[in-house]
């Protein structure tokens, strides 16, 4: 199973956007920019959270996005749901039932032992993200970044906010 690349750009974003202040939003392009990554392709993603109810966009001049419920509410399903559909993974064609040994499909039983095998695979793997929360995640970041890199991510917030020139590039931050 792969998942794509949005999944993991709006898991980040989501954990950036739990640090905000309450009433504070960031761009779609302050939030590409932060992570490095296209906007117009991250733009799909927050889209997708939006839609979910995970995240709101405000708009206007100083609108961008913001959680819409609390990081304890959110989970990484919720996330992984919201960019990917709530489709199963694994999609049973019964090809079982195909070429020179097929039978009667009655003689099947009702689920191929394969198709059993990758639901219970599924089901699993979706209990553990129901259980793993944007707090979570978010607490495991503060414990398990570098110092540097969360006074890094700090300083930017704070420069993005209040609309400061960045060091070293003499631009105006806007949301």
């Amino acid at each position: 199973m792969r998942m794509s690349e949005g999944v993991e750009w709006a898991a980040h974003c989501v954990l950036l956007l739990c640090a905000l202040p309450d009433d504070a939003t960031l761009s779609a392009v302050r939030l590409a920019e932060y992570h490095g990554i296209p906007a117009p392709y991250l733009a799909k993603s927050l889209q997708a959270l939006a839609g979910a109810g995970i995240a709101s966009s405000i708009p206007g001049r100083h609108g961008g996005y913001r959680l819409s419920r609390p990081p304890s509410k959110i989970t990484l399903l919720d996330v992984v749901l919201a960019v990917e559909g709530n489709d199963a993974f694994f999609r049973c064609t019964e090809i079982r039932k195909r070429g020179p040994s097929r039978v009667a499909a009655r003689a099947y039983p009702a689920m191929c032992g394969i198709a059993a095998a990758m639901d219970r695979a599924e089901t699993a793997w979706r209990a553990q993200l129901e259980q793993t929360t944007i707090a979570e995640l978010a607490t495991g970041v503060l414990h398990g970044a570098p110092p540097a890199a969360l006074n890094k991510t700090a300083e930017w917030l704070h420069q993005t906010l209040s609309g400061k020139p960045r060091s070293g590039d003499g631009k105006r931050n806007h949301s």
